[in-house]
């Protein structure tokens, strides 16, 4: 067995769960998301817990197992807490502002850029520093703020750019003067 998949899922009360046709919805207080599910993983919901069985253990459908076990666990934690990334702006002059449904970005470019966030992802600069990224679905709102990250990645040398809040960057020592 996997030993993912065969973990069960306790459902929290306010999340309602429902599988027909081979598609699971979670519902819960934020939102609603829905995932279609491999044919031949079965899925069983007994009052409050959910468990995931597989028809054999062939490699490919052993890994679904777990796969679809932690996407169902993801997202009935979106409904219910949701997601969050921070990123952090650094660098002289370097600023981050939200107009309208666009983050604005000042990064060291000759031009600003907008980035147009998506419709079920909200982006909040609660400093002009910080960019902070959250919504319902775990891989929604990670490539989002990858894709932020991706505009200006941190350079090693004096560590401008765009960094997730928790991530360290090994800085480097620059070109030394001649002899």
């Amino acid at each position: 067995m996997s030993r993912i998949g065969k973990q069960p899922i306790t459902i929290p009360s306010g999340v309602t769960v429902n599988y027909d046709n081979n598609v699971i919805k979670v519902k819960g207080g934020l939102g609603e998301l829905s995932q279609e599910i491999n044919k031949n993983i079965n899925v069983k919901i007994e009052g409050n817990v959910l468990t995931l069985t597989r028809a054999d253990d062939t490699k490919e459908n052993k890994a679904k197992h777990g796969l679809y076990r932690a996407l169902i666990n993801n997202m009935i934690t979106g409904v219910t807490k949701g997601y969050e990334k921070s990123l952090i702006v650094n660098g002289v002059g370097y600023k981050a502002l939200i107009e309208g449904n666009k983050l604005v970005l000042y990064v060291g470019y000759s031009h600003t850029v907008n980035f147009d966030v998506p419709n079920n992802i909200t982006v909040t600069c609660p400093a002009l520093n910080e960019i902070i990224v959250k919504g319902i679905n775990k891989g929604e709102v990670g490539q989002v703020a990858a894709n932020i990250r991706a505009i200006k990645k941190p350079e090693p040398y004096h560590l401008y750019g765009i960094r997730y809040k928790n991530e360290i960057i090994q800085k480097k020592e620059g070109k030394t003067a001649g002899k």
